[in-house]
This record gives structure tokens, C-alpha cells and sequence, in this order.
């Protein structure tokens, strides 16, 4: 299976998780006052986690993906709009509250999709062998 399907299928995946708990598990399931922040994190967690699978996926022409280094600057690039949109969210036009701890959680995201789709890269990269 090519990287770009298997960041395709994770993507799909992950929204339909980040929907699940917006559109269902937020609204209509008591949660325990313990767990709602973990709640109230995870579709950032999550959202920030599919950040280098979605560059794969839908922009593939743009952010290529075939070294550590273009995972690098991507995922540097993907992390600096998500924290940027949180900061727009100061401004009371938007109606949302701005939050450090989406930032945090933002951060653990990427770096966990970063060190996930790593591993995917090695795994899913052709071996070059050299005639000697």
C-alpha cells in the first residue's frame, strides 16, 4: 500500500473520529467532569495528528513528502496556521474562546503524526540498490 493511501485511509479515519466526538460524544454522552478536558483536547490532538497526512494526500504537489526534511518543514508549517488560528480566536468577531492548552495539545499532535508518518516514509520507500 503506497504512503498515499494509507494517508488516505488514516484521514478518513481520523475525521470521522474528530466528528464523532464533536457531533456525538460531546452533545449526547454524559462525561465525567475528570475526562472533559481530555474530550475537549482531542479533536485538536487528533486534527493536529492527521496534519502531515493530509499534506500527503490532498497536496501532494506542493509539500512532496520524500525526505525527513520536507516532513520536517511541513509539520513545522502545518503546526505555525494551527497556532495561528488559535491566536485569531482572541478576536471576538470569530465567537470562539482561545485556549493554551489547544496549542499544547496541538503540539503533541503534530509531533506524534510527525514520528507516525516518519515511520510510515521508511516503511513505504522504495530501496535503491546501487550497481557496484
Amino acid at each position: 500500500m503506497p504512503l498515499k493511501q494509507a494517508s488516505r485511509r488514516i484521514m478518513i479515519v481520523g475525521t470521522l473520529f474528530i466528528w464523532s466526538i464533536k457531533f456525538l460524544i460531546r452533545p449526547f454522552v454524559f462525561i465525567d467532569p475528570a475526562f472533559k478536558p481530555l474530550i475537549g483536547l482531542a479533536p485538536n490532538l487528533i486534527g493536529s495528528f492527521l496534519l502531515p497526512f493530509g499534506a500527503c494526500w490532498f497536496f501532494q504537489r506542493i509539500f512532496r513528502l520524500e525526505t525527513e526534511m520536507d516532513l520536517n518543514v511541513t509539520c513545522c508549517f502545518g503546526l505555525l496556521l494551527v497556532v495561528i488560528n488559535e491566536y485569531l480566536q482572541l478576536i471576538p468577531i470569530f465567537g470562539r474562546t482561545f485556549d493554551y492548552l489547544d496549542i499544547i495539545s496541538s503540539v503533541i499532535g503534530v509531533f506524534l503524526g510527525h514520528l507516525y508518518f516518519k515511520r510510515l516514509m521508511i516503511r513505504y520507500t522504495p530501496i535503491i540498490v546501487q550497481p557496484s
